[in-house]
């Protein structure tokens, strides 16, 4: 991973200014042009890599990794003959969990797997008991997994132990709740709640109390990301007709566009020291990983 001094001179080099703090659009590194669609993009907890689903990419999709300065581009499950997508690292960046779909003909049964970094030792951890199990999410101790589930007919936040026990339903909303991110001190979760009449960020407590609103614009916002240090949430917003990035405090306040671009910017994730933010945007007519430095 790149220090401060280090992304300063290749940033010089490349003529990408750095960024300063101010509200103005990120000055963002292409790091990775994918072919294919590609999403759920998360950079691991050491900071070496990026994990993301590719799609369109040998007719299913699939959980692949790349360095993060774009090289050894690696697909994890090359043999799998069903789709992957959705994996998160274990805090110490050794594991990766993630949604299998063991396909019954043409209807997708999504259930939680895990194995190694590298591919290897893939092993079911919650099986498919007519329900989606979706966007698992490891807390920062590793103790606990967070993840969407519709094993009450709906769409709502779940909590287990990380050996798949003591399963409990943190949200119980009839409306939908997905994209769960835990605080860095896991205390609380950020998530996306169609509750208000569209999609928009909500918080609550580890144990599910105390859940509370924290957009209210009429389009839609979703996909939240806590960042390390606790003082930013990431989230993707289409407030301004098409999908960007923008940043809040936890409590809801300063709502900022970050990406402030014409193109579709989506699926951030926070490296590991929180001053940078990565994300998935077709800017350059192609699916490609940005990077660029978060201001104060």
């Amino acid at each position: 991973m790149l220090n401060r001094l280090a992304w300063i001179i290749v940033a010089a080099a490349l003529n990408v200014p750095v960024a300063t703090g101010q509200p103005t659009a990120a000055r963002p590194m292409r790091v990775a042009k994918i072919s294919g669609f590609i999403q759920h993009l998360q950079w691991s907890p050491d900071g070496r890599k990026f994990l993301f689903t590719r799609g369109n990419f040998g007719g299913k999709m699939g959980l692949w990794t790349v360095n993060t300065d774009g090289s050894n581009l690696t697909q994890l499950l090359p043999k799998a003959s069903v789709p992957q997508l959705d994996g998160h690292w274990t805090p110490d960046s050794k594991r990766i969990l993630f949604v299998y779909d063991i396909l019954r003909g043409t209807d997708g049964k999504l259930q939680l797997d895990i194995m190694d970094a590298d591919g290897s030792g893939q092993k079911n951890l919650l099986p498919h008991k007519n329900a989606f199990e979706e966007s698992p999410r490891f807390s920062p101790d590793g103790k606990k997994i967070v993840w969407t589930s519709t094993r009450n007919k709906n769409q709502d936040i779940w909590i287990m132990n990380a050996d798949g026990s003591c399963l409990k339903a943190l949200t119980t909303d009839l409306a939908i709740d997905n994209s769960p991110s835990w605080s860095p001190d896991g205390k609380q979760i950020a998530f996306a709640s169609a509750r208000a009449g569209n999609f928009d960020i909500w918080v609550m407590n580890a144990d599910g109390s105390g859940q509370k609103r924290l957009t209210t614009h009429p389009r839609i916002d979703t996909w939240p990301v806590w960042s390390p240090d606790g003082k930013k949430i990431a989230f993707v917003s289409k407030r301004d007709n098409n999908y960007e990035i923008y940043l809040m405090n936890p409590d809801g306040a300063d709502q900022r566009n970050f990406t402030r671009h014409k193109s579709n910017d989506q699926w951030p994730t926070w490296s590991p020291d929180a001053r940078r933010l990565a994300w998935i945007s077709n800017r350059d007519g192609v699916n490609a990983i940005y990077v660029a430095e978060v201001g104060k």
